[in-house]
C-alpha cells in the first residue's frame, strides 16, 4: 500500500505545482491582479513593460493612481496607447479606473506599467517586485514573472 501512495503523491504535487506556475494572482480587498508579466529584455536596454489583469469585484470602483518598482527602475509610470492622427503612440496617464464587478486588462497595444531606466536587463524565469497604488485598495504588491521575449499576450492571459 505504502509503495503506491508514493508514487501517486509525487505526481499530485508535481501537477499542482504546474499548475500554480503558470498563474498567479495577487488579491487585496475586492481586487486581484492576476498573473503580472513582463517580457524579457535585451542586455542594454533601459525599458521594460509589465502587463497583468485587474478585477474588481468589490460593489465599488477603485481607480489605480500609479506603480514603483524601485527594486528594477529608477521611475514606473502607467501608459497606454492611443492613436494620434492615425499613428499609435504611447501616452502617460494618471490613473486608470477599475469598474466595480469589472476588469481592466494591461496588455502590449493597451495599458502597460513602463519601468525606465532598468538596473539590470529583466531575465527570462526571474521575478521582480511590483507595488500597484490603488485609491481605496491602498498598495497592492505583487511579484512580476519575467517571460521569453518571445511571448504573446494570448499566451500569457489564457493560463500559457
Amino acid at each position: 500500500m505504502k509503495s503506491r501512495f508514493i508514487p501517486s503523491l509525487i505526481v499530485a504535487t508535481s501537477m499542482f505545482m504546474a499548475a500554480s506556475s503558470h498563474a498567479h494572482g495577487f488579491k487585496q480587498g475586492g481586487l486581484e491582479v492576476h498573473h503580472p508579466w513582463a517580457r524579457a529584455t535585451a542586455a542594454g536596454s533601459q525599458t521594460g513593460a509589465v502587463y497583468f489583469k485587474v478585477n474588481n469585484g468589490s460593489s465599488e470602483a477603485d481607480t489605480l493612481l500609479g506603480a514603483t518598482a524601485t527594486d528594477v527602475a529608477e521611475k514606473a509610470e502607467i501608459h497606454n496607447h492611443v492613436n494620434d492622427n492615425g499613428v499609435m503612440r504611447m501616452r502617460q496617464v494618471e490613473k486608470v479606473e477599475v469598474p466595480s464587478k469589472g476588469n481592466v486588462m494591461f496588455k502590449p497595444g493597451g495599458y502597460h506599467v513602463m519601468l525606465f531606466n532598468l538596473k539590470n536587463p529583466l531575465q527570462e524565469g526571474g521575478k521582480v517586485p511590483l507595488t500597484l497604488n490603488f485609491a481605496k485598495a491602498g498598495e497592492v504588491k505583487v511579484e512580476v514573472k519575467i517571460e521569453p521575449l518571445t511571448a504573446s499576450a494570448e499566451a500569457m492571459h489564457s493560463g500559457h
